[in-house]
């Protein structure tokens, strides 16, 4: 399935103002968010589009806003909206993703838990832990949040939410090289 083209101009006109340009926007229009409802009207979303100078036209502004509004009441979501606008993963990088997640998943039930994090990360250099302020298991559950969708924390990771947060991530990162090298890493 081919992409939406206002879609992809919007996020070429984005893209443009450098690697991070996705998260500028994401953080300029929750500063825009006049009702602070965590989401935006089209009224507000237009607003910001003026504003960061996007070059759209009313027009293309609405239309792009009826893609956005997945759930058709006349408001999109910021998370919605950034992972709507950030590019998509290239085979490379999804392959070392699900690589990083498998690793991750010692019990291979496709979920990280703090179980599987017992293994794999430890919570005894972490600066919070070392002061006393938190438990071991509760220093896992924060390292878990960092990966979990803002509205769903349960203290699992499904695959899925690990793609997310690294397409997220990804999109931030221009070379593949340094992605790589990234992920490895990590």
């Amino acid at each position: 399935m081919s992409e939406n083209p206002i879609v992809i101009k919007f996020r070429d006109l984005v893209l443009q103002r450098g690697p991070a340009g996705i998260k500028e926007i994401g953080r300029y229009f929750r500063q825009i968010d006049d009702d602070k409802s965590h989401s935006l009207s089209f009224d507000e979303f237009f607003k910001g589009i003026l504003d960061h100078n996007i070059g759209l036209t009313k027009t293309e502004a609405s239309e792009l806003f009826k893609i956005f509004d997945k759930n058709e009441n006349d408001r999109i979501d910021y998370d919605e909206l950034l992972i709507a606008v950030r590019p998509p993963l290239n085979r490379s990088r999804m392959v070392l993703i699900i690589k990083a997640f498998q690793k991750m998943d010692k019990t291979g039930d496709r979920r990280i838990t703090i179980d599987d994090l017992k293994g794999t990360y430890s919570a005894k250099q972490n600066p919070r832990y070392l002061s006393g302020e938190l438990t071991e298991d509760q220093v896992f559950r924060h390292f878990l949040e960092s990966f979990e969708a803002h509205n769903h924390k349960d203290g699992i990771v499904t695959l899925d939410e690990f793609v997310q947060y690294y397409a997220g991530v990804s999109a931030c990162i221009d070379s593949d090289i340094y992605f790589d090298f990234m992920m490895r890493n990590a």
